[in-house]
């Protein structure tokens, strides 16, 4: 990495961990350029040379704060003894820490940030590739990829080929697993359940947990919409 190059990720941490800390401290919500500026010591003007928008720079940080769950992953995943054990793992660890920071997953996986989400998260991990430290090498790919669908169906390859998911049906029961996590996630969000981030994890998990048991006995008459997630 030249000099250029190093400086501009030297920047880009300053204005990054200064948004992490306001997130922490203040919420999502009470972002504005000016408190990151303010915090990181430079003036406004200066963010927009490495950042295009504000919800571009919130995106990063959110990405950043998504260490904690990789971090605490793979020692999680360790305590399934097979393909669909850990899958289950996996996801329970994937609920807890994003039911107890909705917001954070909410902006990485839900929330529009101007188009080009897929190359945002790109950039990020070649900026910050220390990130993915502590993932093992089989799961990384996961992690690389933005398409949540793409995510999870890496994830659950293990399991097809385990035979604990028909491979035909094995795009229908990622979606109805997506759309069970997306939509605790948007009513923890909102604030609709007065649900503590346990309780909409053990809900979400007893759900995850019956679909995948009777995965293979579902019979899927339909093709699911080609579109992003």
């Amino acid at each position: 990495m030249d000099k250029k190059a190093i400086q501009t990720v030297r920047m880009m941490r300053y204005f990054i961990d200064a948004t992490v800390q306001i997130i922490e401290e203040e919420g999502i919500e009470n972002v504005t350029i000016r408190k990151v500026s303010d915090l990181a010591g430079y003036n406004s003007a200066t963010i927009y040379n490495y950042f295009h928008e504000l919800s571009h720079l919130i995106f990063y940080s959110s990405l950043k704060m998504l260490k904690k769950y990789t971090s605490a992953l793979p020692a999680y995943m360790e305590k399934g003894s097979n393909p669909l054990e850990r899958f289950l793992l996996m996801w329970e660890c994937f609920c807890q820490y994003s039911f107890a920071e909705p917001h954070i997953y909410h902006a990485i996986f839900s929330s529009n940030v101007g188009g080009g989400s897929k190359e945002l998260m790109d950039e990020y991990y070649d900026q910050f590739p220390d990130d993915l430290d502590d993932l093992p090498a089989d799961l990384k790919p996961m992690f690389l990829e933005f398409d949540m669908t793409t995510r999870e169906r890496i994830a659950m390859e293990e399991c097809v080929q385990a035979g604990y998911i028909k491979e035909e049906n094995a795009e229908h029961v990622q979606e109805m697993i997506k759309l069970i996590w997306q939509g605790m996630l948007t009513l923890v969000l909102n604030r609709r359940y007065d649900y503590s981030g346990e309780k909409a994890t053990e809900i979400t998990m007893k759900y995850i947990k019956e679909i995948l048991e009777n995965a293979n006995s579902f019979s899927f008459d339909f093709a699911l919409d080609q579109r992003n997630s």
